[in-house]
């Protein structure tokens, strides 16, 4: 009885590894154990023994990564969703079984898993990319690889590096039982580990700090917010304060040389959810602040027309024009800013009236051109999404900023994992990364994906940093979707060859 509770237990622990190895603690490296385990589970398993054990992995992991979901909310929305995302894992490992049986298995394992993922961040919704394996990655050895190929690269090598121990192990454990070295298996094992390694090192050169366009001096206000949780909106007037406070003690501390002038300021996500362009209170709190820092100043704002849906909203502000540029987030959260189902999903949690007007999609690519630099914007959500960071950089952005508001989250892991996401997207694109948020933890990060400053939570504070300005594109720019889409088809050609052989076993064996 105990032996059969050995693999679901491990299968588990496997996904409990995988959670261990994100942010914000710095054990990037727990996820090769993590995937060994894992193949050791599914390796020679039947689709249906695989998918169990699958799914067990995927609670494991995403169960503890996506708590912060359930902040103010309660366990019901939590739970829902690590499930549905633990069947994603649960269906890509019974893929990931199925090509075990076939000659340099890892690599073709490895693939499937990409195409779990690169499935998991575009349905349904939109898509959900919370939880791949590359945004651990941010501390990694493996890093440079993102600016090769993306995280599609980067996650592929360190599936490949998990599984390939894991082969590597087996091999040795084979040759201890026949007393002979099976040269080409552990050829193969050796080359899964080895290769993705020698390939982040040769990587290396394409992550650096060179500032090829000059240099801005960029700030980042996180204002904080009054309360924590999702009423924290009803007390909107008091986060607007509080930002453009901030602002005007920046101001002061310039005027005094404490600090050096910023070339422009960048807001946070919902730093003014009184719509500037309806209040004309708001609008003079702000057109007060920026005018006191002398600063092009980007604002994130909600929009509310009279109808349709309403508009998360950075807003451009020039301290002597006002408003001038505006970019709606493109990828609004599902659930968070607009109830899909609405009726049907009420009948679980009444939560879902608290969204009382959807938010709607905007459609432009965001790039503002404040003092002379092109900043790509991606609010948020957007982070998680490979295609709205990349277009900001193909569009021009020589800098990017993910304004973000993580204060529904409390104090919980969510911020932290989606700074990482940033430092994953700056090497990625070599650019440098401004990360302002309404109550942290807000950040500066270098192309090459380290943090030179931060704030601490829920603490009223302004970064001001000269950041690096690049316009050269690095190889996963360039590519786009295409290193995903390789490795999605090889992984369709595995699983169809593991199909085939499957096949014809059975037809040899019936004859």
């Amino acid at each position: 009885m105990l032996t059969r509770l050995v693999a679901p237990v491990a299968a588990a622990l496997s996904g409990l590894l995988l959670y261990a190895s994100f942010p914000p603690r710095p054990l990037w490296w727990l996820v090769l154990p993590g995937f060994a385990l894992l193949a050791w589970c599914l390796y020679g398993r039947r689709a249906r023994a695989a998918f169990g054990l699958g799914f067990l992995a995927g609670l494991g992991f995403l169960l503890p990564l996506l708590s912060w979901t359930g902040e103010e909310v309660g366990p019901l929305p939590w739970v829902a969703l690590a499930t549905a995302e633990a069947l994603f894992v649960a269906v890509t490992c019974v893929g990931v079984a199925m090509v075990t049986r076939l000659p340099l298995w890892p690599v073709w394992g490895a693939a499937v898993w990409i195409l779990g993922e690169a499935v998991r961040a575009r349905v349904p919704f939109g898509g959900f990319p919370w939880g791949k394996i590359a945004f651990g990655q941010a501390d990694s050895v493996f890093l440079p690889l993102a600016a090769v190929g993306g995280t599609p690269v980067l996650g592929f090598a360190v599936v490949l590096c998990g599984f390939g121990l894991y082969e590597a192990v087996r091999q040795f454990l084979t040759y201890r039982s026949a007393g002979e070295v099976p040269r080409r298996g552990a050829a193969i094992a050796a080359l899964t580990v080895v290769v993705p390694v020698t390939a982040a090192l040769a990587a290396l050169p394409l992550v650096d700090n060179f500032a090829q366009d000059g240099t801005a001096t960029a700030a980042a206000i996180q204002g904080n917010v009054p309360q924590l949780g999702l009423d924290f909106n009803a007390q909107r007037r008091a986060v607007l304060d509080n930002h453009a406070r901030r602002t005007e003690q920046l101001a002061e501390d310039v005027k005094a040389g404490k600090v050096s002038k910023p070339d422009f300021v960048l807001w946070p996500e919902n730093s003014s959810d009184l719509d500037p362009y309806r209040n004309d209170d708001a609008r003079k709190v702000i057109d007060r602040a920026v005018r006191a820092i002398g600063a092009p100043t980007v604002i994130g704002s909600v929009l509310t027309p009279d109808t349709g849906k309403l508009r998360n909203t950075l807003i451009e502000w020039d301290p002597e024009r006002g408003p001038v540029a505006t970019y709606d987030k493109r990828h609004v959260q599902p659930f968070g800013e607009y109830i899909p189902m609405r009726s049907f999903v009420r009948l679980f949690s009444s939560d879902v009236d608290r969204v009382r007007r959807d938010f709607g999609p905007g459609d432009k690519v965001g790039v503002f051109d404040l003092a002379g630099t092109k900043v790509g914007l991606a609010t948020c959500y957007e982070a998680a999404f490979d295609w709205a960071v990349r277009d900001t950089v193909t569009g021009g952005a020589q800098l990017i900023s993910v304004p973000s508001n993580n204060a529904t989250f409390g104090r919980s892991e969510m911020t932290y994992q989606q700074l990482a996401m940033s430092r994953v997207r700056a090497v990625e694109h070599s650019r440098a990364v401004v990360v302002p948020v309404t109550s942290g933890v807000s950040a500066v990060i270098q192309p090459d994906g380290k943090v030179v400053q931060r704030t601490q939570l829920f603490t009223p504070d302004a970064l001001v940093a000269e950041v690096p300005l690049r316009s050269s594109l690095t190889p996963a720019t360039r590519l786009g979707t295409v290193p995903e889409g390789v490795l999605v088809a090889l992984s369709v050609v595995g699983l169809g060859w593991a199909v085939f052989r499957g096949v014809r076993a059975r037809r040899s064996t019936s004859a």
